[in-house]
């Protein structure tokens, strides 16, 4: 790993001396130390030739001959067209499905191979040209033999060494940074990448694709919101999927959209219901919503619908982190920063020592100047930013659970904002904040959960059980000897139970309960010492 780990590395300073990507760090405002480090560079001792390319188109194809990692990490800047230059955002959007494509006669041998059958046999048309391209996979157009259209996705070849590579030195870099840096250690770098690590190696995964896509599909079943396509599972393994044909506009095609009439203001504002439709109703949310994936569907342009695809990446929260998240929004649009900081103490996001007060008045001086703003004018990528500064002078440490959340959340700000610049985010999810909250506590979900925890009983018991009689019997998981077995033992477990029962009838107030408690008590002790005894 450690020579892989060093040829990617050489290979990533080529790309950046081939693009001058260099010429584009130096350019920002940096620290005098940091400016000082171009002249120990040895390739700018040199004269150099200029490039005929914008700073975007630099920055995209360095991303793009860097491979999936950093195509996912451009995908992700493309959303964030209120924190990126105009020139640099349109170009890193080719990124989304416009990666070139690998030879088509590798992608036709693959597919085979993991079908088992020819091309030909399991398809009446198969395009050899793909349809689109990404980063992990690309994606060919066919029709079944049972005459359904259908897009058939498959995995790069080759994908797995160069992950391992840019893992390596994502990992060498977290390790380091945990070292060197004790605000470093707060963020758990290592735990990100590890987490990331997961996600990319499951987006490998077509299988657990499918399974994510079908999920999806029955939690929108019949849904005016979203719609998601049909898997087809009979030609679904690992490295291909086959799955309905969807037609539809890309969502930043806006210039489409604005000539079928859509309604781009309902077209937000429903982008919005169904992220936290995702995340508090199902929690089982869509965590690579960037603009290649989404759709709008041509049907009724006046009550637009969503059309999802790519469900390589999900996220879910706990109901704890549900609970927490929502209380948070709603104290900190409420501007209730006490509520916002006795929450993250609540929740073990800052440690339970923090001054409460003392971290009270730092969200305020963060957030204060926000709020002079109009709500629409707020951005919460700035807001996550600066809380995330003040909350680490706290020792707040990151919360792995989040991490896709918060990108999701990001990537939906950015989509809603380029559809409808006005769009007031907050205004647009507060009734459905305030009716899940509602639904939480209502009388049904009370008896829900009610019968949830009496379901749980006799797993107790017997949890309760088994730990009195190791308790009582150290040596319990030794193995008897056939003949020290005793065959009146359910019998006296039978009277003990009575015993059990008949000791909580006089606790409640039985008939002898003139004589005091002390008979229940015995008659408990005489039940528990039968039921455990061997």
């Amino acid at each position: 790993m450690k020579l892989l780990a060093v040829r990617r590395l050489l290979r990533i300073q080529r790309v950046v001396i081939r693009y001058r990507l260099d010429d584009l760090l130096f350019a920002l405002p940096l620290p005098w130390f940091l400016l000082a480090l171009r002249f120990a560079l040895p390739w700018r001792w040199f004269p150099r030739k200029s490039l005929d390319l914008s700073r975007g188109a630099r920055l995209r194809l360095a991303l793009q001959d860097l491979g999936p990692i950093f195509i996912k990490f451009g995908q992700i800047l493309s959303t964030r067209r209120d924190l990126l230059p105009e020139d640099i955002a349109d170009e890193l959007m080719l990124l989304q499905d416009r990666v070139p494509p690998f030879d088509s006669q590798k992608s036709v041998a693959l597919i085979e191979e993991q079908l088992g059958k020819k091309i030909s046999d399991v398809f009446s048309r198969f395009d050899i040209e793909p349809l689109a391209s990404a980063s992990v996979a690309q994606v060919h157009a066919a029709k079944l033999k049972t005459g359904e259209e259908v897009v058939v996705k498959v995995i790069r070849p080759g994908l797995k060494p160069i992950i391992a590579q840019d893992l390596a030195w994502l990992f060498i870099l977290a390790r380091a940074a945990e070292k060197l840096s004790a605000d470093a250690r707060l963020l758990h770098p290592v735990d990100v990448v590890s987490d990331y690590e997961k996600t990319i190696y499951d987006e490998l995964d077509l299988l657990r694709e499918a399974a994510n896509a079908s999920q999806l599909k029955r939690n929108f079943e019949g849904s005016p919101l979203l719609y998601v396509p049909q898997v087809y599972w009979d030609w679904c393994r690992p490295k291909v999927l086959v799955m309905e044909r969807i037609y539809g506009i890309q969502v930043t095609d806006l210039a489409t959209l604005a000539d079928q009439r859509t309604d781009m203001k309902m077209l937000a504002e429903r982008g919005v219901e169904i992220f936290f439709t995702q995340v508090f109703r199902d929690s089982f949310f869509h965590a690579d919503m960037h603009p290649g994936n989404i759709f709008v569907s041509t049907v009724q342009p006046w009550s637009p619908q969503y059309i999802a695809i790519d469900c390589g990446i999900v996220g879910s929260l706990t109901p704890e982190d549900q609970d927490y998240l929502a209380r948070n929004l709603f104290a900190f649009f409420k501007r209730d920063y006490r509520r916002v900081a006795q929450l993250h103490i609540d929740s073990g996001w800052v440690p339970a020592q923090t001054k409460l007060n003392e971290f009270e008045a730092a969200i305020r001086t963060v957030c204060e100047p926000i709020f002079e703003k109009p709500l629409k004018d707020i951005s919460f990528g700035q807001v996550l930013m600066r809380l995330f500064q003040t909350a680490r002078r706290f020792n707040m440490e990151v919360q792995p659970q989040l991490v896709l959340l918060q990108k999701t959340l990001l990537n939906i700000e950015g989509l809603g904002r380029q559809l409808y610049p006005d769009l007031d985010l907050w205004n647009t999810a507060q009734p459905f904040l305030e009716r899940w909250m509602r639904e939480r506590v209502s009388p049904k979900a009370v008896i829900g959960n009610i019968h949830s925890q009496i379901e749980q009983l006799p797993h107790l018991a017997n949890m309760t059980r088994d730990l009195l009689e190791r308790m009582s019997q150290p040596h319990v998981a030794d193995p008897p000897a056939p003949w020290q077995r005793r065959k009146d033992d359910w019998f006296l477990r039978l009277l003990g139970t009575a015993h059990l029962g008949g000791g909580a009838v006089l606790a409640a107030g039985g008939p002898l309960q003139e004589l005091g408690h002390w008979p229940a008590g015995v008659m408990i002790a005489v039940g528990l010492y039968l039921i455990v005894r061997r």
